[in-house]
């Protein structure tokens, strides 16, 4: 047990810092499909270059580990117990340090275990087969695409493609408009998993257990595979693009499978997985507990040293009409006015991190520093002290921003911060705040946890931490951070923008298909 600790350790760390080939070949696909001198072309090098950086630092590749989830395949005998003993424990190791994010949290009392251990967590899901060796398989699901989940009760009606029937032709329907909801707040371009059939939770759980299966392979079942292939060529005429900034790559991979129901319940389940796909998988001795084989291995890998430079993506910006902005807070209501849609800023100073706790206090509390003028980051960093007491941030990249729409308008006005940096845009009322108190917000690249951690110099402080490691009010001094303004203080949101071209588009595939 000793050793497959140590195995169950390796395979985490894994997971969270390397992605595998499969997932690797789609995203070059996406980088070489892509208009050069867009914005979602230079989202694709941010995230090219922080795949290379989190290879090289060995670190997360997003900052949010999600919730671990384990499939194991055992030979009869294999003790389980002590299996999960040892998973737990491995578990608790990586979160020390710093390859997972502490993310188990309290649901009643609200407080963070600290150590990704809890009621549930991890998943582990065991199930006996008849081979002599132990398979492995790990997800790390980011919150972000985890809310971006759905599931439909057939027959409905869905907005731009109208009713969607018990037939073949409602699942394609379906599909198409869970990849038009998720939009870019569950970090595209993504991957989905469906499951046809079942009950909410089993079909639920096919739909994650599609995930599982490697990119370029290809369906068994005839008809499953022709829907598979239609949904990759139109789910990407679209429009939605990386992070939502429009362009030509929308999804990057799509597998659908099939279960029985009974006759009252039609239920079509997807699980929406961002670009930042972390699954892993290794066959286990179950005589040493060590690790015989690396899965997901198979077929050509992409080296994106040797395809990106770090001036890719500053010379990618420059093309065009693109402003590119420096931005030093605390901000004037004057300078932020000044910004448009489409404008690059780079921002060298203090900002401060704000996640759903800190918005909730604030509604009702003082701000433990002084916000005028400042900029509120919408981030859960990993965090680790060194020897000598002080903090570094190991990845840091922004969180979906669409969860603190209740608070962020009505905090910005009161505190007097100028600027939001998020990802996936707001709503309405944000918007609304925006023009009247004379604010911005800033989409930065989801995943890019390594990217955003480099520009980060020192942490300053930190207020809150008894909220946990993701939730506190982090000081950060950043350099050269850089972000895209998508909602300005005139009215203008890219994000409202791309939704509703992508709904026109959507409309397009209302007509039946499969017969």
């Amino acid at each position: 047990m000793e050793k497959f600790q140590q195995s169950m350790y390796d395979l985490i760390v894994e997971t969270s810092t390397k992605l595998p080939k499969d997932v690797r070949r789609a995203i070059a696909r996406a980088k070489v499909r892509e208009n050069a001198g867009t914005r979602a072309a230079m989202a694709l090098n941010t995230i090219v270059e922080n795949i290379q950086m989190a290879d090289e630092n060995v670190s997360p590749i997003c900052q949010d580990t999600g919730l671990p989830t384990f499939k194991i395949k055992v030979p009869v005998g294999v003790n389980q117990i002590e299996m999960k003993k040892a998973i737990r424990a491995a578990i608790v190791e990586a979160t020390k340090n710093g390859k997972l994010r502490p993310n188990s949290v309290d649901s009643l009392t609200g407080k963070n275990s600290g150590d990704n251990l809890g009621e549930g967590v991890p998943v582990i899901k065991f199930e006996q087969w008849e081979n002599d060796y132990i398979d492995v398989r790990l997800i790390l699901k980011g919150g972000g695409c985890e809310n971006k989940n759905i599931q439909y009760s057939l027959p409905c009606e869905l907005e731009g493609l109208g009713r969607a029937g018990r037939d073949l032709d409602g699942i394609r329907k379906c599909i198409l408009h869970a990849v038009y909801q998720a939009q870019g707040q569950g970090c595209s371009a993504g991957f989905i998993g469906v499951g046809i059939g079942g009950d909410r939770s089993s079909g639920y759980e096919l739909a994650k257990e599609q995930l599982f299966r490697p990119v370029d392979d290809v369906n068994p079942i005839e008809e499953l595979r022709q829907l598979e292939e239609y949904i990759m060529e139109n789910a990407n005429k679209l429009g939605i693009g990386t992070m939502g900034f429009g362009g030509e790559s929308t999804l990057l991979g799509c597998k659908i499978g099939v279960m029985h129901r009974i006759p009252a319940s039609f239920f079509v389940s997807v699980a929406y997985n961002c670009w930042a796909f972390r699954r892993m998988g290794v066959k286990i001795d179950p005589a040493t507990g060590e690790i015989i084989e690396w899965l997901y291995q198979d077929g050509e890998d992409v080296d994106f040293a040797k395809e990106l430079e770090k001036a890719e993506a500053a010379a990618a910006l420059e093309q065009g009409d693109t402003r590119v902005i420096d931005l030093v807070p605390p901000l004037s209501e004057e300078q932020v006015r000044q910004l448009r849609v489409g404008d690059v800023v780079r921002i060298s100073g203090v900002i401060y991190t704000g996640r759903d706790a800190i918005h909730k206090y604030l509604m009702d509390h003082d701000a433990p520093v002084d916000l005028n003028g400042q900029i509120i980051y919408h981030c859960g960093p990993v965090m680790l002290k060194d020897e000598e007491g002080r903090w570094h941030a190991k990845a840091a990249g922004p969180t979906t921003s669409i969860r603190e729409e209740p608070y962020q308008g009505d905090i910005m006005k009161k505190f007097g911060v100028r600027a939001v940096i998020g990802k996936g845009g707001m709503g309405a009322k944000t918007l609304q705040a925006l023009k009247e108190h004379g604010g911005v917000y800033l989409n930065a690249i989801g995943g890019a946890a390594q990217y955003y951690a480099d520009c980060i110099k020192s942490v300053e402080g930190v207020d809150l931490l008894e909220f946990g490691i993701p939730e506190a009010m982090w000081h950060l001094r950043v350099e050269n951070f850089t972000a895209v303004v998508t909602m300005d203080s005139h009215g203008n949101s890219l994000h409202e923008d791309v939704e509703k071209s992508s709904l026109e588009k959507l409309a397009q595939f209302k007509e039946p298909v499969f017969k």
